[in-house]
């Protein structure tokens, strides 16, 4: 049985090259060699191979029995090469795109820009887009396509739409800790009734405590205010005007006065689970697939 040897492509490429152009002098131009050197490469492979390649005649050059079995093998070995590199190709094409990111928690926006970065190292070949629209339409975006991927935390009932389960987190009452709220060991739907509530922006629907937590008790604070800014909230809740609901993951940036404590909402806690979500014709798009993979795999918010 034969083994060949390292640099074995060089040599296909040599008995290849020599069959199809009939000569060393024509071998010699498409390789960029001179014929001695080719002449040289031939006899080192026939000596190590222990037969003859090709039969030489001053004009003519044939491949032998052997050679001719090397030659359909240089044949299938190099189409195979230009089929691998022609998939690659695709495959980097595929790597490259544009992708449109929101969330419809806005404590996400604290996170995302790390994590964007990273990407950025990573996947240099994929621009993404944070847009800080209107959150609670984040899922009519993905259908319209003004948004590629958004992360929300109810999975859409859309057959249009894949979810992909990326994250769980708990929503805890944020209060000052003179709030008579912090006389209890968690608080119940019916303390909310006369809570100044403090929510990031309206629609009360789009507020995860609300639409999962007083609708279904049918109890609305006594006040709701909303405010975009969570370092004008802490001020509030730290001077004792109110109470905010968060996850504590989405505070950590912040400063947090020894005076604010968090209060568990329900015996059980308020739980909530976090999807990417994107068109289902998307789904299998490379540059896509990339980042929903990183996303599951190194996304964790602060």
């Amino acid at each position: 049985m034969l083994y060949l040897y390292p640099m074995e492509l060089k040599y296909f490429r040599l008995i290849k090259t020599i069959a199809e152009e009939g000569s060393l002098a024509n071998s010699s131009e498409r390789l960029f060699l001179t014929q001695s050197a080719l002449s040289h490469q031939l006899r080192d492979l026939e000596e190590r191979l222990g037969f003859k390649v090709f039969h030489r005649t001053r004009n003519k050059w044939e491949l032998t029995e052997e050679g001719s079995e090397l030659y359909k093998l240089a044949n299938k070995l190099f189409s195979s090469i230009d089929e691998s590199f022609s998939a690659i190709e695709h495959i980097k094409e595929g790597s490259k795109g544009s992708i449109k990111l929101s969330a419809e928690c806005q404590s996400f926006f604290h996170s995302i820009p790390g994590f964007i970065q990273k990407m950025g190292i990573l996947y240099p070949e994929i621009d993404i887009d944070l847009t800080l629209g209107a959150t609670h339409q984040t899922i009519s975006q993905v259908l319209s396509s003004e948004i590629d991927i958004a992360i929300v935390t109810t999975k859409p009932a859309s057959e249009d739409l894949t979810s992909i389960k990326v994250h769980e987190d708990e929503i805890f009452a944020v209060m000052h800790k003179e709030n008579p709220l912090n006389a209890f060991d968690f608080i119940e739907a019916s303390h909310f009734s006369d809570v100044h509530l403090f929510i990031n922006c309206f629609p009360l629907e789009g507020v995860y405590v609300y639409e999962y937590f007083l609708k279904s008790n049918k109890i609305t604070p006594k006040k709701i205010s909303a405010i975009p800014f969570t370092e004008t909230t802490l001020s509030m809740i730290e001077a004792n005007m109110g109470v905010m609901c968060a996850p504590k993951w989405q505070l950590k940036p912040f400063k947090l006065s020894e005076d604010i404590v968090f209060k568990r909402i329900s015996k059980n806690g308020l739980k909530r689970d976090h999807y990417l979500v994107v068109k289902e014709v998307n789904r299998n798009k490379k540059y896509i697939h990339d980042f929903i993979t990183s996303f599951e795999e190194d996304f964790l918010p602060l």
